[in-house]
């Protein structure tokens, strides 16, 4: 079977809410990740050919990176990818506008931190009123549990009325800001917390067992077109098989698979990765399929509440009836 190099892809194209049509080409695969840790288990499953196994030789698979859940929802509308991972608010926001994809398993919990600046005197949730909290970007999952833990204490972003400012900034950039005193705080998923520690001095205020849900937050989940998973059963499945061994290989090899990541990650950037910081990183963590329906209930709510979306029904977006099949067949 062919396997195509990854590559960074991006997309420019306004989602459109029209309906669009084509014929599904069942010999191809397009999957969509992050070059990111918590998209690890979509590494795991490519790296050890989990999906060639599970696809069989016939089907070409051809990966496609993004640089955030936006983008990557973009290309799903516009069906240049079938099936990946991205996090649950840009999933949940896009199916406001093009009801044309699904939540079909978890993939990452936890996985996130809310940091300050050592410069800025925070020691609690409560002092950031006022306060500047860079996150990854509007609407992102991190986005969704500063609003929780804010709302904890009484407090909420000024878009919604409150003091604290939010500002849009890509992960790997927003050390910088920490040096510069130009941010207060960041939400930011791994490897990027603990980056900021070591870079910047940066203190952990919320750890990923106590940022918004905690260990059940879910980060990146399963997501797929409607159009491949109706017509294609058997690869929605396929791919399932492989998502559940990759958990299981993460959870039997955590430290085997943070070196399988950052080859992955070496070969697809050039550049080069400190083991010693992901395996920090990877503590805060938790490979799973499974995924809280409650939780991205409270997440569609919030995104609601700050008038990201028309709408908090999600109904129709999550369905784990392709993942009930496959843990079926191991019973």
């Amino acid at each position: 079977m062919k396997k195509t190099i990854p590559s960074l892809s991006f997309f420019f194209l306004l989602v459109m809410t029209g309906c669009q049509t084509s014929e599904e080409n069942t010999d191809e695969v397009k999957i969509g990740y992050f070059p990111n840790l918590t998209h690890i288990p979509s590494i795991i499953a490519l790296e050890n050919g989990y999906l060639e196994d599970h696809f069989g030789e016939d089907i070409e698979i051809t990966p496609n990176t993004f640089p955030d859940g936006s983008v990557f929802m973009e290309a799903m509308s516009t069906q240049d990818i079938d099936i990946g991972t991205v996090g649950p608010s840009p999933a949940m926001n896009t199916y406001q506008i093009n009801p044309e994809h699904e939540v079909i398993a978890g993939a990452i919990n936890g996985g996130a931190v809310l940091v300050t600046n050592e410069t800025a005197g925070i020691e609690h949730v409560k002092d950031l009123d006022e306060a500047s909290v860079a996150i990854p970007a509007i609407t992102a999952t991190q986005d969704m549990m500063l609003r929780a833990a804010l709302m904890e204490e009484g407090l909420n972003a000024e878009d919604s009325g409150g003091s604290v400012s939010m500002l849009p900034q890509a992960p790997a950039d927003t050390s910088t800001l920490f040096l510069q005193d130009d941010v207060d705080a960041a939400a930011v998923p791994e490897p990027w917390g603990v980056n900021l520690e070591s870079q910047a001095g940066a203190e952990v205020l919320l750890d990923a067992d106590e940022f918004a849900w905690g260990m059940e937050t879910p980060t990146t989940v399963v997501t797929a077109r409607t159009g491949f998973t109706e017509e294609n059963e058997d690869l929605t499945k396929g791919y399932l098989r492989a998502h559940v061994d990759a958990i299981q290989f993460i959870e039997e090899n955590p430290e085997e698979s943070i070196d399988i990541f950052i080859e992955h990650i070496e070969e697809l950037t050039g550049n080069e990765l400190d083991q010693e910081k992901l395996h920090s990183a990877n503590e805060r963590l938790n490979a799973t399929y499974e995924l809280n329906v409650d939780i991205m209930q409270e997440m569609a709510t919030i995104s609601y509440d700050a008038q990201y979306t028309r709408t908090d029904d999600i109904k129709g977006l999550i369905n784990l009836e392709y993942l009930e099949d496959v843990l079926g067949e191991e019973q």
